[in-house]
């Protein structure tokens, strides 16, 4: 009587067992569906931000990172390779082949540091100057074309950054708006 009251609790056990692994694997399918993914949108939203500043760019004659690396430049004057990689969050295999396609547009210049060669300064020409004014309506263009109302790119803007933040901050990392 007692091994087969011990078989019957064994039973139920895996049972039990398999309903929580039917359920979690139902679980898990369901968060597998491209619909339940938030990682899907934010990619599909990027790319159709950066499709849409292209037509905009290609006027001045710059990539989308070519342009955020002007940008940094235009606000903040001469940079190091590392900080515009840091602030840019592009590692220096992905900033240099970029930054040598800007210096032979004659829209910057990179010099190595004489103290130490390791060290490349980037800073804008003259012709880099001349190009921000051209490329100041590229903002309110692609507002335009996104038929967006500004004060949910702003909500959507804060959001963005405030889950950077907390990722980076729990994270460790360095990221800053």
């Amino acid at each position: 009587m007692a091994s087969s009251l011990n078989f019957a609790k064994l039973y139920c056990a895996q049972y039990i067992l398999f309903i929580f692994a039917v359920e979690l694997s139902n679980t898990m399918a369901e968060e597998l569906k491209l619909g339940n993914l938030v990682c899907f949108p934010i990619y599909t939203l990027a790319k159709e931000i950066v499709n849409r500043y292209r037509p905009f760019l290609d006027r001045v004659g710059l990539t989308y990172p070519q342009y955020l690396v002007m940008i940094v430049l235009w606000e903040q004057g001469e940079q190091t390779v590392s900080e515009l990689g840091q602030k840019l969050n592009l590692d220096s295999g992905t900033l240099t082949p970029l930054l040598k396609r800007l210096e032979q547009k004659e829209l910057v210049s990179r010099i190595r540091k004489s103290t130490d060669e390791r060290i490349v300064q980037i800073s804008v020409t003259e012709k880099g100057k001349k190009l921000q004014a051209k490329t100041a309506e590229v903002p309110q263009q692609l507002a335009e074309s996104l038929c967006i109302p500004v004060d949910d790119f702003k909500d959507l803007k804060i959001s963005i950054e405030n889950i950077l933040t907390n990722i980076h901050k729990k994270n460790k990392g360095s990221w800053q708006h």
